[in-house]
């Protein structure tokens, strides 16, 4: 799932990028990438999930790219962290690793999108640009893994998907409509692909995607996703 690719800079300015990983040449070669972007600008590094969470802090990036496998706070551990602690920032994860558990922790633990490390230069700075508009960014084959991870956890009983109650109590809040792009957004589907599929506007998309956000008390649109998920209102496929 994503939004459109072109993102104006946020608020009129550059993009402000944390890179978190514990590989210096990593961090120099997206560091290099992202600053030939005339709209992102890397304010900082950190070599750990500890630092990363104290440099968000005194940085206040728009997004922070972080790796997954880091020492003394992994990146799971500090999105968790940020996301706890109310940071304004969107955490984009990073990975060589294209396995089901991750995918989910990440989406679990709040991160706003996910790519693989091996995604082109343009991706990568499109991926920045989708998550600092608001919108959640999937790669094609990690979404088909979340949906499948999905598919696993409904079987069982003791799955996130199990005690839905509590959950579903909230959809209650939502209008048909809302429920509706609710369940296209879980399927992939961006802002401009809603619009055509229910034939409206994409600005009204919009606003119906602000007020879900809103009444389910939801960080974004990935935590949409999986909200739809688990709550059974949208069944992976068979």
């Amino acid at each position: 799932m994503s939004g459109d690719t072109g993102a104006t800079p946020v608020r009129g300015r550059p993009i402000r990028v944390l890179i978190a990983d514990d590989q210096m040449l990593v961090r120099e070669g997206f560091s290099v990438l992202l600053g030939a972007q005339p709209d992102i600008e890397v304010v900082g590094e950190a070599v750990n999930g500890r630092e990363a969470v104290r440099r968000v802090a005194e940085l206040a990036p728009d997004v922070v790219l972080m790796d997954i496998r880091m020492p003394e706070l992994n990146g799971l551990e500090a999105t968790s962290e940020l996301v706890a602690a109310g940071a304004a920032a969107r955490v984009l994860i990073l990975t060589t690793y294209d396995l089901d558990e991750y995918v989910y922790q990440a989406l679990r633990a709040g991160a706003s999108g996910f790519l693989l490390k091996d995604s082109s230069a343009r991706q990568l700075a499109d991926g920045v640009r989708v998550v600092a508009s608001g919108e959640a960014l999937l790669a094609p084959t990690v979404t088909r893994r979340l949906i499948a991870e999905f598919s696993r956890l409904s079987e069982l009983p003791s799955g996130p998907a199990g005690p839905r109650g509590p959950l579903r109590a909230r959809l209650a809040e939502l209008t048909e409509r809302e429920t509706e792009v609710l369940a296209l957004v879980a399927q992939g589907l961006s802002n401009c692909e809603i619009a055509e599929h229910l034939f409206l506007a994409e600005s009204t998309v919009k606003t119906h995607m602000s007020r879900i956000l809103d009444k389910l008390r939801l960080r974004d649109r990935t935590q949409a996703a999986v909200y739809a998920y688990e709550t059974g209102l949208v069944a992976p496929p068979g």
